[in-house]
């Protein structure tokens, strides 16, 4: 028997055993789980048979109490128990089909013989719990598998550096207990894994990649050091999957002190939320708090203006017309999106401390209690030097005694008698039991029923209004915010201005808020009414940086000050912001506190779809290919309709076994025409930005909504230089193409656009048809 045989028998023989142990704990934790779960039951049935309850005395009361309390703890105590059991038993269920997926051996320093470790998605123990038979991939002595080949390696732990040597690396392909492939490698994981991963079909959830994470990816994934980590990656470098894994050992690392409610997600759209929402659970962790920066901004706007959706916001700038309003529009983006407005805003704020703040009046049943007149006189009759928030808190208190006041005056009204006689029973009773108990209180002997019950009513109808005066719906907001466009005098004024200011101020009236404006809005609303910093939150994650404007950024660092933040995207990528100077993914380092990671290898896509994008890439940075062949793209030059060649070209692809083939428009307008063309022919899925989750097949959708996301192939309908011809347009195009993994298809009825021609033509395949 050669020595890779007998190599391959021994492992084998290891697994064996492995499984072996993991039945052996499955067998115990079903039991205990058996007797956990009747206990559960028992406890649950008989909750108040074991509860001594007795409420004549004081004394009696805190001892019914404290059992009741008792009891509640020992049934929560025991559900923890259960779930945390439950929990064990999908982790073991996943290690019985593959245990681990990696091999170390190490010689520590002052050794003399060589440890074998074996690295799985969890740790695992032998059944005397003396001996780990696999290590958690996120553990410190896992982080050789990643970053070293044989020879000399180190690790750091809690005491410090570890150093020796590594004398083997090797990789498994385990698959229902049985080695399907096992290979000694380098540094870098094996290609053979890789290859066999990425050759896959593409899937409609993401998912966890921990048996191929690279050197450049784990040491994202374990950073530690800095408040800002910013990964630069392109197109399909895994940059996503390294986020995810972050999040991951993060949560085993910090585990006795970070949970799921102290990380963050933004996403770019509810479409990827939804794509990447397996990952975490895959590695045993719960989800953390998954949003978009619109729905966040939303939440926080409310419900009473309009916002525009980013969607619809670049739906608007990619389909208008180049009328006399283009210029308007382009310069309240440009201007709204950059650092120099936030300076305009905090002048004006500074202003208000002076002057100009808005109020609304208070009322009551149509009847104007304080006049927004009085409000203005009585916040600007204090010290000037008191912050705005801080004042508006001795405002609210002063507006609470004039409505007490005014409340006392309501009682004896008649609307309140016509309030009374709608009550039900329940409450007169409890006026009746109210006069009882204060039949021996001087204080209230001259008080009837009737006198009580008009107190009542009065008090729950004022209740709204205090409530509404408490959260300062006293101050005018959005009109404080427009005057800022209609009566205050900017020095330094943008291009465009009076245009802008006639623009925003058409809008502000209308209560819409454009996609540029809305974090403005919410970082002038944050400022006047007071601190909403989220002090919880302590890792943010925003992938798809590049398409965060310089205020949007600003203003999150303010609203996060606590948080370390990983920042992920591409530059090649910056669908919104393409025109906007100052990426949070080239960042100003200068106190330290950025750490960038560029990635520049793809593993998404075959080396031929690489090898074509990389021309036409917007940045122009390096594009490494990972080395896995495929066909070259396809550029099929149609006369006239374009039904037939199209579906032709999809016939031919779910003939060579895509199961997954998107339809990438430029718009959603584009979309929506082609369906049209289609839908009688073919059955095609269309999302928009609403859509959450999908399903394979024929998806149709605008490239905005396809970022972060990858199909087995993809199909671009029209890329003739009336579609993609400008600079603006490079990066949609770019984009596009980048979401193939296996096979990129062009049509077009006239004329290449630009980007291809800037491609040699053996980079890709020329049809006439």
């Amino acid at each position: 028997m050669s020595e890779e045989n007998k190599n391959r028998e021994a492992e084998q023989h290891r697994v064996n055993h492995v499984i072996e142990e993991i039945d052996q704990r499955q067998e115990k934790l079903y039991t205990k789980l058996a007797g956990l779960k009747e206990s559960v039951i028992n406890l649950r049935q008989n909750f108040w048979e074991d509860v001594s309850v007795n409420l004549e005395e004081s004394d009696d009361v805190i001892e019914t109490h404290a059992s009741i309390k008792q009891q509640a703890e020992l049934l929560s105590e025991r559900e923890l128990f259960h779930g945390k059991i439950d929990e064990e038993l999908k982790t073991l269920k996943k290690l019985k089909n593959n245990p681990y997926f990696g091999r170390i051996d190490f010689r520590e320093d002052g050794e003399s013989t060589s440890e074998p470790i074996y690295i799985g998605i969890a740790s695992l123990m032998d059944h005397n719990d003396d001996d780990f038979l696999v290590f958690d991939w996120r553990a410190p002595i896992s982080s050789l598998y990643y970053d070293y080949s044989s020879g000399k390696a180190q690790y750091q732990t809690m005491d410090g550096t570890i150093t020796g040597e590594m004398t083997l690396k090797r990789q498994f392909m385990i698959r229902n207990g049985a080695i399907k492939g096992m290979f000694d490698t380098g540094v870098t994981i094996g290609d053979e894994l890789l290859q066999q991963a990425l050759g896959n079909n593409a899937s409609t959830t993401m998912k966890s990649i921990v048996s191929t994470i690279q050197k450049e990816q784990n040491k994202i994934i374990r950073d530690e050091q800095h408040r800002f980590l910013v990964v630069q990656g392109v197109a399909g470098s895994g940059k996503t999957s390294a986020a995810l894994q972050r999040i991951a050992y993060l949560m085993y690392r910090y585990r006795e002190t970070l949970n799921k409610d102290n990380v963050v997600l933004f996403s770019p759209n509810p479409l990827f939320s939804s794509y990447v929402a397996n990952v975490l659970p895959e590695l045993g962790e719960a989800n953390v708090r998954q949003t978009t920066f619109y729905e966040y901004l939303v939440d926080k706007i409310g419900s009473k203006l309009t916002v525009e959706s980013p969607f619809q916001h670049m739906e608007d700038k990619l389909t208008e017309v180049r009328d006399t309003h283009y210029h308007t529009k382009k310069a309240c983006i440009d201007y709204k999106s950059s650092l120099n407005f936030k300076q305009h805003l905090d002048e004006y704020m500074s202003s208000l401390t002076k002057d100009g703040l808005q109020f609304k009046n208070i009322s009551f049943r149509k009847e104007v209690l304080v006049t927004k007149e009085q409000i203005r006189d009585y916040f600007y009759s204090l010290d000037p030097t008191v912050a705005i928030p801080n004042k508006l808190e001795l405002v609210a208190k002063w507006l609470l005694r004039e409505i007490k006041k005014q409340q006392q005056n309501e009682k004896n009204k008649d609307w309140v008698m016509e309030q009374m006689e709608l009550l039900d029973k329940e409450e007169y009773l409890q006026a009746h039991y109210h006069m009882q108990a204060q039949d021996q209180d001087e204080l209230y002997a001259d008080e009837t029923e009737e006198d009580f019950l008009r107190g009542k009513v009065v008090q729950e109808a004022f209740a709204s209004l205090k409530q509404k005066v408490k959260q300062f719906q006293f101050v005018h907001i959005l009109e404080t915010y427009k005057k800022l466009f209609t009566d205050w005098p900017l020095k330094n004024a943008p291009e465009y201005w009076d245009d802008i200011r006639e623009w925003t101020s058409k809008d502000l009236s209308q209560g819409y808020l454009a996609w540029e404006e809305a974090t403005a809005f919410l970082y002038f609303k944050v400022c006047i009414l007071g601190d909403t910093t989220d002090r919880s939150v302590r890792h943010l994650f925003i992938d798809e940086a590049q398409d965060y404007s310089p205020f949007q950024f600003a203003y999150i660092k303010e609203q996060f000050p606590y948080t370390r933040m990983t920042l992920l995207g591409d530059i090649n990528q910056a669908i919104y912001t393409h025109e906007i100077k100052g990426s949070p993914l080239v960042p100003n380092n200068e106190d330290g506190s950025y750490e960038r990671i560029v990635l520049t290898k793809s593993y998404r896509s075959t080396k031929q779809i690489v090898d074509f994008t990389t021309y036409f890439a917007p940045e122009g940075e390096m594009i490494e290919p990972f080395n896995r062949e495929g066909q070259k793209p396809e550029l099929v030059i149609h006369q006239g309709n374009i039904v037939e060649p199209l579906l032709a070209k999809i016939k031919a692809l779910q003939e060579n076994g895509h199961e997954t083939i998107a339809l990438i428009c430029k718009t959603q307008q584009e979309c929506d025409e082609l369906l049209e063309l289609l839908s009688d022919s073919l059955l095609v899925t269309q999302i928009n930005e609403k859509t959450r989750s999908y399903q394979k097949g024929i998806l149709l959708l605008p490239v905005y909504l396809a970022k972060g996301i990858e199909f087995d192939a993809v199909v671009i309908p029209n890329v003739s230089e009336a579609m993609y011809a400008g600079e603006a347009e490079r990066t949609l195009f770019y984009t596009a193409c980048t979401r193939a993994m296996h096979e990129l298809v062009m049509l077009t009825d006239g004329k290449r656009c630009p980007f291809i021609l800037e491609v040699p033509e053996d980079k890709y395949k020329v049809i006439t048809g």
